[in-house]
């Protein structure tokens, strides 16, 4: 998506927001993925609204994305665990164990076992880890606190935490603008445009006789300018008439004389390698002023269509830009060596998993790859070279073969996602395989590529299809399907072989580097009109080109045939050298190799040593031997995270060099309990020591401070991701049950028990020194941790445990005396009475799920109250009809169900203060109104002694059935008949 594609997105949630379509910004949000609302998430959590919380997450992060992301996932399916075992809800928890925490067992299986065993306690705070766990809430807002560190260090998130700052209400100020200019196209322009649609552009109909006044002002846009406010038309500079773009004339420029500089001269050439936010190559950065305008299109329209303008551009120029200083220690450079391995022939080529850390994939000189848990220095896989299908390989193949037997690997590279790696051999082939959680590879594609050698692979992405990308000593690169081996595209133009592609995408425009041996530098786009760019390397040889870890910056490295190294940065907007960074020896021997990592250094092996420049700054910054034993130019390799590098060392080996967080990895990986020996796929799932497992995750910082250390992103998962995807799926659809026709008929039956004994009450009196009413409503928080009272007189009064010796919980307990809560401003929550007396009236009250609100009625208006600052909020609903019994909706606290003593139910929404929906089933007042998201259904009950059930998707009655008193019990007259109730899974007890 291109950035002006993407601003619009954000004008989009602003407008939303500010419309109150608070459901579809969050939903926008979600789908775009390119803004986290932070206070939407915290309110999610603080509801305990758990699929919601993860269907808003699995739109900016997965579980196996990265170890940031499981400890988040982890951490919301473990409160969601616990606070089923604290309700009693064991049929929950068990439901929670096997379908969302069970897919951590694969990374640490005793954590697992531990958490397994919390079923067996009476209550969890009996485990040691868990004994200072306090109320729901509190709990919530703990967790809050660290997945809040855990999403802001989390690089998927990064840049998505803030919202852009631009003015308010941006979306109608632009099509205003819009408007007006179209207003000053009009042919026949008339004061006060009467401005009726924006599905098509405005025009003033010519005048014809009289007519009626139109509007001042469009429905849609608000206050539209009046006569003589519109600017003069030379404002609207920038908007010139468009033509329709084709292809030949956006590219026309590159295929213009374009005569091969040397480097000396690059800084002269015709702007070069990328532009700011397209390739260079798609847009001339100079258009003269007299050149027609090309209008804006769709990011992916054709590849090329981006917007050229006449006159003063709305872009920034990067010309002698400079990037913000890096901050960096040295000791985030991995210098300190903490394992060698033996690969047992010469390594030519190296590549670390993208997500699991501390796999190493390794080709040889002799046509071997292996891949190493670097670790635990297990090696689990390794295939030697072999042709799959002699017969399928085309006659100068099997001539070379039959010539010369001796094969090696150029390149070995993971895909995007490490399910898939491909290898380039040195004689036409080129082989990929497939690689499962196991360490399993499997063969996959066998294809014949180039004639000669294949000196380079990558993978990439264009038209949203994984490709692979060759390139060879035919002078070619080449791209494949990924899927079925067939060839896209053939990009001829190279006048010598082709050394190295580096495939890389600016916005929505995908395009490819190429780098031949004689040094020139082509770019390609995915299309048969040729390379777009031709420069010349500095070395003017063998040169390889990468960027940095964000996309944003070009370096490349290359050594002459003199043996004259060259690590340089392009400047993007000039196609010319930024920066030449110092330090290589006169004479290199052999090709000099480079990497970058963290967007801050890069590396390059250079006389027997590692030498490290931060980006910013030409000259070297250190240089390492890594105990010695190095080549005169070892290749190198970091991981994604920075934290390893790979180095190879003169007698067939890697060594593995590691910064602190990479040494931490690594003492993890070492502490894991060995038992005998094991195969590849033991290494692989032995799980790290547990430390404080079932506690908050601490610090993020501190790598083995927190559960669940081995995450997916370091070791292999032993779950597949198509189990996690449909693991994904399965939880976030929102299927209900089916309401059977039976579910309200097992209410007929129940069994009454009596508590004869005597010893099983205890007795508690709540101290309260200015009781002047009858208590007249009571109920538990849905913490457990205070009783709410609502008195004849309409005072509400909450009461209190506290955390003590004799009751650490804070729980309600007969055992301690709670605490009468007071406000500090000393007025109680005292509910409207109107002209009602209220020792008369019916008096109803409810809590909310996260017990921050309270609705309640004593006759009179209903009152919603912030149990946080014991203030009232709004009132409504004023009588008559008085409401007899409240409920909250068990998804949305804003909407309620208010039972009415006309015996009619209404569903009331308090944000936009609207009766959405009128229930009648009834013939006396509302008793009862229960919710359950289970079944989703409403259930009501009134005193002509009936059940009604009703649907909460469409709010239709789905039963009703008269009930009965147990034929032992005496039933109450029709007119002073109450019925209460209150549903458990799916029954339904009356009382």
């Amino acid at each position: 998506m291109s950035s002006l594609s993407r601003e619009l997105v954000f004008l989009i949630l602003q407008f939303l927001d500010e419309e109150k379509f608070k459901e579809t910004v969050h939903k926008l949000e979600q789908e775009s993925g390119f803004f986290f609302n932070m206070k939407h998430f915290e309110d999610q959590v603080q509801a305990g609204e758990w699929e919601e919380v993860e269907r808003y997450l699995c739109g900016f992060t997965k579980v196996e994305d990265n170890r940031y992301s499981m400890k988040i996932f982890f951490e919301i399916r473990k409160q969601k665990y616990l606070e089923a075992l604290d309700r009693q809800d064991r049929a929950k928890a068990v439901e929670i164990l096997v379908k969302d925490l069970k897919v951590f067992a694969s990374f640490n299986e005793e954590l697992f076992k531990e958490i397994t065993q919390l079923l067996t306690l009476d209550n969890f705070r009996q485990n040691e880890q868990l004994s200072k766990y306090g109320d729901t809430k509190s709990a919530r807002t703990i967790m809050l606190l660290e997945l809040k560190k855990l999403i802001e260090a989390n690089p998927l998130f990064r840049d998505k935490l803030v919202f852009p700052n631009f003015k308010a209400s941006r979306l109608r100020t632009l099509i205003n603008q819009s408007l007006n200019w179209q207003h000053q196209l009009c042919k026949n322009p008339r004061p006060n445009p009467d401005i009726k649609t924006l599905f098509v552009d405005h025009t003033c109909a010519p005048t014809n006789g009289a007519r009626a006044p139109p509007p001042a002002n469009s429905p849609l846009v608000g206050a539209m300018p009046k006569t003589g406010a519109f600017p003069p038309i030379g404002v609207h500079s920038p908007f010139q008439p468009v033509v329709s773009p084709s292809p030949s004339a956006i590219a026309g420029w590159m295929s213009g004389p374009n005569p091969s500089l040397a480097h000396g001269a690059v800084a002269a050439a015709p702007p070069g390698l990328v532009q700011p936010n397209a390739a260079a190559f798609l847009k001339h950065p100079r258009t003269p002023t007299s050149a027609p305008g090309i209008d804006y299109q769709s990011a992916d329209s054709e590849h090329l269509m981006k917007r050229i303008r006449a006159g003063p551009s709305d872009e920034v120029s990067y010309s002698g830009s400079t990037h913000p200083p890096n901050a960096y220690s040295q000791d985030d450079l991995p210098k300190t060596v903490v394992r060698t391995l033996n690969q047992g022939s010469n390594v030519m080529s190296m590549d670390f998993h993208p997500s699991q850390q501390t796999i190493l994939l390794v080709g040889t000189n002799v046509g071997d790859i292996a891949i190493w848990e670097v670790g635990s220095r297990d090696r689990l896989a390794h295939k030697p070279f072999k042709v799959w299908e002699v017969s399928a390989c085309s006659m100068p193949l099997q001539t070379a073969l039959m010539k010369d037997a001796t094969i090696s690997v150029n390149r070995c590279v993971w895909g995007p996602d490490g399910s898939i790696l491909g290898v380039a051999f040195s004689k036409h082939i080129v082989q990929t395989y497939t690689y499962s959680s196991t360490g399993e590879l499997r063969q996959h594609l066998e294809i014949d590529a180039h004639v000669g050698g294949v000196n380079d692979i990558a993978f990439s992405h264009p038209n949203k299809q994984l490709s692979i990308i060759t390139c060879g000593d035919d002078k070619t690169i080449k791209v494949w399907d990924a899927v079925a081996g067939r060839r896209q595209y053939i990009f001829e133009g190279h006048e010598a072989p082709v050394y190295s592609v580096c495939p890389h995408h600016k916005e929505a425009i995908q395009f490819i580097f190429s780098t031949a041996i004689d040094g020139k530098i082509k770019a390609w786009l995915y299309d048969y009109l040729g390379s777009r760019v031709d420069y010349d390397a500095p070395g003017l040889w063998c040169t390889t080109m990468a960027y940095s870890a964000d996309g944003t910056r070009l370096f490349s490295c290359g050594t002459s045939k003199e043996g004259e190294s060259h690590l340089v940065e392009w400047n993007e907007s000039e196609g010319a050298i930024k920066r030449t960074y110092l330090g290589f020896r006169k004479r290199s021997l052999g090709v000099v190799q480079f990497d970058t990592t963290k967007n801050r250094f890069l590396a390059a092996g250079d006389e027997f040593q590692i030498k490290f420049w931060d980006m910013d700054n030409i000259n070297i910054l250190t240089t390492i031997e890594a105990d010695g034993g190095l080549p005169a130019s070892p290749r190198l390799r970091f991981n994604k995270e920075g934290s390893l590098l790979a180095v190879t060392t003169n007698d067939s080996g890697i060594k593995i060099l590691a910064n602190p967080d990479g040494q931490r990895l690594i003492r993890m990986l070492e502490n894991r309990a060995f038992e005998g020996s094991r195969g590849p796929s033991d290494s692989m799932n032995a799980k790290p020591p547990v430390v404080n497992p079932l506690a908050s995750v601490g610090n993020v910082t501190a790598p083995l401070a927190a559960v669940l250390e081995r995450p997916e992103s370091r070791i292999p998962p032993a779950v597949s991701m198509n189990a996690l995807n449909n693991l994904d799926s399965n939880r976030t659809s929102e299927v209900k049950p089916r309401i059977s026709e039976d579910v309200v008929d097992k209410i007929k039956g129940w069994k009454l028990s009596d508590i004869a004994d005597s010893s099983l009450l205890k007795v508690l009196r709540l101290p309260d020194p200015f009781s002047t009413g009858k208590v007249v409503r009571l109920l538990y928080t849905n913490s457990g941790f205070a009783v709410l009272a609502l008195a004849s007189n309409a005072i509400h009064k909450l009461w209190k445990w506290q955390r003590s010796d004799r009751n650490p919980s804070g729980k309600s307990s007969a055992s301690v005396t709670p605490q009468l809560w007071q406000p500090a401003n000393g007025l109680p929550m005292t509910n409207d009475i109107g002209d009602m007396n209220p020792e008369e009236s019916a008096a109803c009250i409810a809590l909310s799920k996260n017990d921050s609100y309270v609705m309640s009625a004593s006759g009179g208006k209903v009152s919603l109250f912030n149990m946080v600052a014991f203030k009232v909020m709004t009132t409504f609903m004023p009588p008559p009809p008085a409401a007899t019994f409240l409920a909250f909706h068990p998804q949305d606290n804003n909407i309620i169900a208010i039972g009415m003593e006309d015996s009619t139910i209404q569903i009331y929404n308090v944000r936009v203060d609207e009766v959405k929906v009128k229930l009648k089933g009834h013939q006396k007042r509302i008793t009862g109104l229960a919710f359950s998201q289970t079944l989703g259904i409403l259930v009501s009950s009134g005193a002509d002694s009936q059940l009604c059930v009703w649907t909460m998707d469409g709010w239709e009655k789905r039963k009703s059935r008269f009930i009965q008193s147990p034929g032992n019990r005496p039933s109450p007259s029709p007119s002073s008949g109450e019925t209460r109730f209150m549903i458990q899974s799916s029954i339904a007890c009356a009382l």
